[in-house]
């Protein structure tokens, strides 16, 4: 499965970006969907998940009630809407699929500046 996120950029403190991360090479409906990201100097960090077939969505307590993760089987896509953004939110965002066999792919992750 190869994965690219899109749609980072730099944004002001409250704005909005909606990142997608279009896989390729497999069908992503048998996968659970992540998204993570990583700030400088810091470790990498769970930010929301989502299910097979988008029934059950999971997020960190930072973003909950201002990010939603949502998916679209038919065309291979996972979506994070990303509102009322921080600069605390700033890093690098990346997309995972995980098989819950084992298997576990990560896109090269797209970067999300938010200015104050």
């Amino acid at each position: 499965v190869e994965l690219v996120e899109s749609g980072g950029g730099l944004v002001q403190a409250g704005g909005s970006l909606r990142l997608s991360c279009a896989a390729s090479g497999r069908t992503l409906s048998s996968y659970v969907m992540g998204w993570f990201r990583q700030a400088p100097g810091k470790e990498r960090e769970f930010v929301a998940a989502i299910s097979w077939n988008g029934g059950k969505t999971n997020y960190t307590d930072s973003v909950k009630g201002r990010f939603t993760i949502s998916r679209d089987n038919a065309k291979n896509t996972v979506y994070l809407q990303m509102n009322n953004l921080k600069p605390e939110d700033t890093a690098v965002y990346y997309c995972n699929a995980w098989s819950g066999a084992g298997a576990s792919y990560w896109g090269p992750g797209t970067q999300v500046t938010v200015s104050s």
